[in-house]
C-alpha cells in the first residue's frame, strides 16, 4: 500500500466506526430496581441507590399520595393502570412522590416495580427503550421528570405514539410517569401565540395539547399555605433528631422562605440541610 495513503485510510475507517449507531445492549434487568436509560449508547444503567425520600414525609399532598399510590398498586399486582401527568408549582414534591410511591410498593413486594428514567432529551429514543422492555417480564414505571416542550420541538409525537395511537403502542408491563409545571406540556405564550399568527392555529394547537390528554391521570400541585410548610419543616427535623424548639424552628423556616420567595418542599428540605449542617448532625 502507499505509504502517504495508510494513515488517512486508518482515520476514514475510525470515523466510519464512530458513526455506526450504537447496538442495543442486552442489559439484564433483575441486577436493580431502578435504572438511567441512555439512548445515545442504547444501555440501561443501574442506580444501586435512587436519590429519594420517604413518602411520609411528603406532607400537604395527601390526595396526591393516594391516587399515586393507588394507580401504581394496581400496575403492580398486573391490574389496568393509567399513565400519569403531575403537573404544577416548582419545588412541591412532583418527582419526589413518584420516588418515593416506588419505594413504597417495593417495600411492600420487593422486585414488583422498576423504575426507569429516561431524560427529556432523549424522548425521541422511546420506541427503542420500549423494545428492551417489552422483552421482560418485570414490570416498569417509565419516568421523565421536568417534561416539557417549547418551539418547533416535535419529539413529542414520539410520545403520542407510544401513549396511545401506535400500532404497537404501550407494552402492558409498562406505565409512564411524567412532571411537568405545565399542564399541557407547553408554555401558555406559545399557545397564544400559534393561534393568533396560523391560518389554522387552533386546529395546530390542539394538535400539541393532546399529548396531555393521553395521561389517563391529571395530578395537580400547588403552592403550600404557610401551615402546611411548618408541618413540612416539622415532620423533616422530628425524622432527621434535629432538636429546636418548635417556635424556634418555625420562625427560623419562616425567615428562611421569605429569604427565598416562596414556600414549597424544596425550600423546606433546603432549610433542614442548612440546620442540619449547623447543629453538626447528618440527615440519614
Amino acid at each position: 500500500m502507499d505509504q502517504p495513503l495508510e494513515p488517512l485510510l486508518r482515520r476514514i475507517a475510525e470515523l466510519l466506526e464512530r458513526m455506526t449507531p450504537a447496538k442495543a445492549v442486552s442489559v439484564p434487568l433483575n441486577g436493580a430496581d431502578a435504572f438511567v436509560w441512555h439512548a445515545e449508547s442504547a444501555r440501561m444503567e443501574p442506580v444501586p441507590l435512587v436519590n429519594r425520600v420517604d413518602i411520609d414525609l411528603l406532607c400537604g399532598v395527601d390526595s396526591q399520595k393516594r391516587i399515586l399510590m393507588e394507580n401504581t398498586r394496581r400496575f403492580a399486582k398486573g391490574h389496568p393502570a393509567n399513565n400519569a401527568l403531575l403537573w404544577g408549582a416548582r419545588g412541591t414534591g412532583k418527582s419526589s412522590l413518584v420516588k418515593a410511591a416506588h419505594a413504597s410498593i417495593s417495600a411492600e413486594e420487593a422486585g414488583a416495580l422498576t423504575l426507569v428514567e429516561i431524560h427529556r432529551e432523549e424522548i425521541a429514543s422511546l420506541p427503542q427503550l420500549l423494545t428492551l422492555l417489552r422483552q421482560s417480564e418485570r414490570r416498569f414505571i417509565l419516568f421523565c421528570d421536568d417534561l416539557s416542550f417549547d418551539g418547533k420541538d416535535a419529539a413529542y409525537k414520539s410520545l403520542k405514539a407510544v401513549l396511545e395511537g401506535g400500532i404497537e403502542g404501550r407494552p402492558e408491563n409498562v406505565l409512564f410517569y411524567a412532571t411537568s409545571n405545565r399542564r399541557h406540556l407547553m408554555p401558555r405564550e406559545m399557545i397564544e401565540n400559534e393561534r393568533s399568527v396560523e391560518i389554522h392555529g387552533g386546529e395546530s394547537v390542539d394538535e400539541k395539547i393532546s399529548l396531555s390528554d393521553r395521561f389517563g391521570l391529571w395530578i395537580g400541585f400547588h403552592n403550600c399555605d404557610q401551615p402546611t410548610f411548618f408541618e413540612i419543616v416539622e415532620a423533616y427535623a422530628a425524622h432527621y433528631g434535629l432538636d429546636l424548639p418548635k417556635a424556634t424552628l418555625r420562625a427560623e423556616a419562616l425567615e428562611w422562605s421569605m429569604t427565598r420567595g416562596a414556600r414549597s418542599g424544596r425550600v423546606a428540605w433546603q432549610f433542614i440541610q442548612d440546620l442540619a449542617g449547623r447543629l453538626g448532625k447528618p440527615l440519614r
